[in-house]
């Protein structure tokens, strides 16, 4: 059997439920597959994952899970010293001993996929290394960052990471664009609690649910507590699969983007949510972080939200046809360059570009 060219260890890509990387990573890796690169997907196997599976059978790359390190070391070693590149996810179960076994292996290129880069930046400073360990970052051939701008800098000059560069999140353009359904919420929002998002969802979408009982609102998404005061205009969705991510969007007015603390801090951290909603044709309204603007022009492609009084503005004063044209611009910017194809592109390039490792060359010549 051909090796594939890329082995990824990612968080998940059978199940989105509670994470947004699993569809991260199937706009990227379909992506690839379109582009005529071959992938394997090693899962580590959790039961809450198991439980809840909408992607078993991908047929844009090869998926398999494993439940021991070493057994899946021992199992697809001939494949990982084959690929192109070993590219390991940020949360991955136990990720910090995976590098290290992976870092003694004479792999092509040795990567790591940081979907978290914030947040990860934040652990390392307080000494959690369940996932990565601080004395593992100048062993990549290659630091891929979801988030860019001065987020390289930092990766660069405080933790000596070689070749930090910016992957961004991007959109299956083919699951994702606009859809004849019945408009049924004035303001929605998708995303899995988290402590530090969550004064931002009070804030940007429960008080103006409270000051406008005539509009109606929805929050989607797992592991809220259940002491939350929902106003009773506001619709809860435990939890929607990707398949049905599309439909949710196209049935919102507007949707809210809401950024984690730290990412929110360090800025250019656009999330997938945010090209998701851009691609189905559904303006935004978001917070503000740096980078935001240049990525979406403030106003023509997005209405950005620092108050309760900035959303309940845009929810009274926009009329249909502003409305419209911040959609399409929107839509027009992330079709045209944060699709998961345009992101396969950006991730072969960068590997062309970085040369194997030396001690791979190493074992070649001896």
């Amino acid at each position: 059997m051909t090796p594939p060219d890329i082995v990824i260890f990612g968080l998940s890509l059978s199940s989105s439920w509670g994470n947004g990387h699993a569809t991260t990573f199937r706009a990227l890796l379909r992506g690839l597959h379109a582009e005529g690169k071959s992938v394997l997907f090693l899962e580590r196997r959790q039961p809450w994952y198991q439980d809840h599976q909408d992607l078993a059978d991908p047929d844009f790359c090869q998926l398999e899970f494993y439940d021991d390190i070493d057994a899946a070391l021992d199992r697809h070693g001939d494949n990982l010293r084959a690929a192109e590149a070993v590219i390991v996810g940020s949360y991955v179960p136990e990720g910090r001993l995976l590098i290290d076994a992976l870092h003694r292996l004479p792999l092509q290129r040795l990567c790591f996929y940081d979907i978290d880069t914030p947040v990860t930046m934040d652990l390392l400073d307080q000494a959690e290394e369940t996932y990565l360990a601080r004395r593992q970052m100048p062993w990549f051939d290659a630091y891929f960052s979801f988030s860019g701008g001065r987020v390289l800098d930092r990766l660069r000059d405080v933790y000596d990471t070689p070749n930090p560069q910016a992957l961004y999140c991007s959109v299956d353009a083919e699951a994702y664009g606009p859809m004849q359904v019945p408009r049924r919420w004035d303001l929605g929002y998708l995303g899995t609690y988290s402590p530090d998002r969550q004064p931002g969802l009070e804030a940007l979408l429960i008080e103006p649910a409270r000051r406008l009982p005539q509009m109606r609102f929805v929050v989607a998404g797992s592991m809220f507590p259940s002491d939350i005061d929902w106003p009773a205009n506001v619709e809860r969705i435990d939890h929607l699969p990707p398949a049905q991510h599309a439909e949710f969007y196209n049935a919102q007015r507007f949707t809210l983007n809401i950024t984690r603390e730290a990412m929110r801090r360090l800025g250019w951290s656009p999330s997938v949510r945010l090209f998701e909603a851009a691609a189905c044709g559904t303006p935004i309204i978001s917070d503000r972080w740096p980078g935001l603007t240049d990525l979406l022009p403030e106003g023509q492609a997005v209405l950005l939200a620092d108050g309760t009084d900035d959303v309940v503005a845009a929810l009274q004063d926009t009329d249909d046809a502003a409305r419209d044209r911040i959609a399409a611009t929107a839509r027009r910017i992330v079709l045209d360059d944060h699709t998961g194809r345009a992101r396969a592109q950006d991730l072969i390039g960068a590997l062309k570009a970085t040369a194997p490792s030396a001690k791979t060359i190493a074992e070649q010549g001896a």
